[in-house]
């Protein structure tokens, strides 16, 4: 079989996007000799016809239908190509890479990477979602360009950051749990008795290091989600983030509790972006950060220094505020 080419395929696809030989010919600015020749040569090639000729008008056989799909697929991936190429050519990255720690709220970044993909539809996304320290490791060491990491993981000097959002903690145990039916203050000694669950992760970031625990016996877990569904199940208790269980919360599965060494001051992560400083972010890592800065309130307070400032919307020139001529009096003392 004789090498196809994308020619044949666009004119098989235009055929039939048509409806006849003469409209593709007229689509493809050729004669329908020419489009009649291109499909009779397709056909030899393959050995297969791909249009019954008896009616008036052609019609896909069966094989042709298959075969038909195949084509939009090539045709498509073709496009791809192109369009892909196009942009490595003007300076877009391949991929976007970020890396979000697990405590930080899904919404904001589900709304920041449909805007994403709107933008730059050449230019795919690739997430990572990491616990503590491993989140922060993936951008020192290259893997992702851009880290959503807790101020105390992203304090690094390699490091440029900028502010995002607070997310607070809150201690939780399931209503079945006996700790439940304690109510108000919870003494140390009483936690002791009991499971906390605890976050944890393989990073050397975060190797020898505890937050927030307050029990003598802990169960580690390396997932969120499974720490969420331990404490429902009444497993152990332990420290949440407020937006993750706050159904919970509602709707009975899940109580807070009131343990006296817990200090909600402290139990505030503050969230920011976070990438290399001596490493140059292309077009959509650029918008990307961008975006992310200017979609965010302002810092929160407290925030210590060393953030980078939002960039600043430049000012329009209706904007500006008009000068006022002076008047007569003005200009006549000025004289004087």
């Amino acid at each position: 079989m004789d090498s196809l080419t994308l020619d044949q395929i666009q004119i098989l696809l235009t055929v039939v996007d048509e409806g006849s030989f003469s409209k593709a010919a007229k689509k493809l600015n050729r004669a329908q000799s020419a489009v009649t020749y291109g499909i009779q040569k397709l056909e030899a090639q393959i050995d297969i016809p791909l249009f019954d000729r008896s009616a008036y008008r052609p019609a896909l056989t069966e094989a042709g239908r298959t075969l038909l799909l195949r084509a939009r697929r090539i045709a498509e991936e073709t496009n791809a190509f192109r369009d892909a190429a196009r942009s490595l050519a003007s300076g877009l990255e391949a991929e976007l890479t970020i890396v979000l720690d697990s405590m930080f709220p899904m919404p904001p970044v589900v709304e920041a990477l449909r805007a994403f993909t709107d933008r730059f539809p050449t230019v795919p996304p690739r997430v990572y979602v990491q616990p503590l320290g491993a989140a922060a490791e993936l951008v020192l060491e290259g893997t992702c360009m851009i880290g959503l990491l807790p101020l105390i993981f992203s304090d690094i000097a390699q490091f440029k950051r900028f502010p995002l959002l607070t997310v607070d903690l809150v201690p939780v145990v399931s209503p079945g749990h006996p700790l439940a039916k304690l109510d108000g203050p919870i003494d140390t000694h009483v936690l002791h008795e009991y499971v906390q669950l605890v976050l944890t992760d393989r990073s050397a970031l975060t190797a020898g290091r505890d937050y927030g625990v307050l029990s003598g016996r802990t169960w580690r877990l390396a997932d969120l989600g499974a720490k969420q569904s331990m404490l429902v199940a009444g497993l152990g208790w332990g420290n949440m983030p407020a937006h993750m269980v706050e159904a919970d919360i509602a709707q009975g599965r899940l109580k807070v509790i009131q343990p006296v060494d817990f200090d909600p001051r402290t139990a505030q992560l503050v969230m920011c972006g976070a990438y290399l400083a001596d490493h140059r972010l292309g077009p959509a890592g650029q918008w990307m950060i961008e975006h992310l800065s200017e979609s965010f309130a302002p810092p929160p307070p407290g925030a210590p220094p060393g953030f980078v400032e939002r960039p600043a919307a430049p000012k329009k020139r209706n904007d500006r505020p008009k000068r006022k001529s002076p008047g007569r009096k003005a200009r006549g003392r000025a004289k004087r």
